[in-house]
């Protein structure tokens, strides 16, 4: 799996100039990719003036990433602010190139900016196979819940999931994403908690944050990276913009998961 990272400053609320922006930087790749990760909120950064720059579904940006996806054959994903039914979402896109996209809103809304009070959180997470990979993208403060991150069904009750487990047979999703606008003042939970859903989830974790600073005046550090199996930092890059490609191995982590099938000892639980 070839992956791109878009680590980018970006404008305050304008999705205009903010795909404008990464745009251009996707059309420069210089190496072919299988899945390009953008910000949270890439278009307008995090923001609780959903007012202002909400799309509804299938519009402008919706159309733009379904363009970006044919153009270069790889998942486009990331997330923006949607209005559906009367609701304002923290929505992640994921949009395959033949136009197939499926949808992920924001579980875990962040009360300390009132994110909770604007937004509407969801309910389900997704996992999506893409060229032989299972993939489950989250964002932002999703990071800081170990148990919506965890790699076993959710949907299995305690006695099922023990038993899928000590079958050795089994993960959900083989790379973990987050899409974020994390501040810089928090950067080392960020950073430590990346590598704890690594470690604990014997699963590549990719984290794509931002950097600059917002139009509320809070600083970001970056600090997006890749992260494998064993906890290991095969990528960081702090304070500034960067488009990174990262080639993953889907051997080498089922050799892991092999060798290493803690997964098996794990407990069973449902949510509520």
């Amino acid at each position: 799996m070839n992956i791109t990272l878009l680590q980018a400053n970006l404008y305050w609320h304008d999705p205009v100039a903010n795909r404008a922006m990464l745009e251009e930087r996707i059309f420069n790749l210089d190496e072919p990719t299988d899945l390009i990760v953008l910000p949270e909120m890439f278009t307008t950064g995090f923001t609780m003036d959903a007012r202002v720059v909400v799309e509804p579904m299938n519009l402008t940006t919706f159309r733009w990433m379904k363009q970006m996806a044919a153009q270069t054959g790889a998942v486009v994903t990331g997330s923006y602010v949607v209005k559906e039914a009367g609701h304002f979402f923290n929505r992640l896109i994921w949009m395959q190139p033949n136009g197939q996209f499926d949808t992920y809103d924001k579980r875990h809304l962040f009360r300390m900016a009132g994110e909770d009070a604007v937004y509407t959180a969801g309910t389900q997470r997704i996992v999506k196979e893409w060229k032989g990979w299972r993939i489950c993208p989250l964002i932002c403060y999703d990071l800081r819940f170990p148990v919506w991150s965890r790699n076993v069904s959710q949907e299995l009750n305690p006695e099922q999931a023990a038993n899928k487990q000590s079958s050795g047979s089994d993960f959900d999703y083989d790379l973990l994403l987050y899409v974020a606008n994390w501040p810089a003042a928090r950067r080392n939970a960020w950073n430590v908690l990346l590598q704890a859903r690594a470690i604990e989830n014997l699963s590549y974790v990719v984290g794509v944050n931002r950097v600059g600073t917002d139009g509320n005046g809070h600083p970001y550090s970056g600090d997006s990276a890749v992260i494998d199996f064993k906890g290991d930092v095969l990528f960081r890059q702090a304070d500034s913009e960067v488009v990174h490609h990262q080639t993953l191995s889907l051997d080498e982590l089922r050799a892991f998961r092999e060798k290493f099938p803690a997964n098996r000892d794990a407990d069973g639980f449902t949510l509520h």
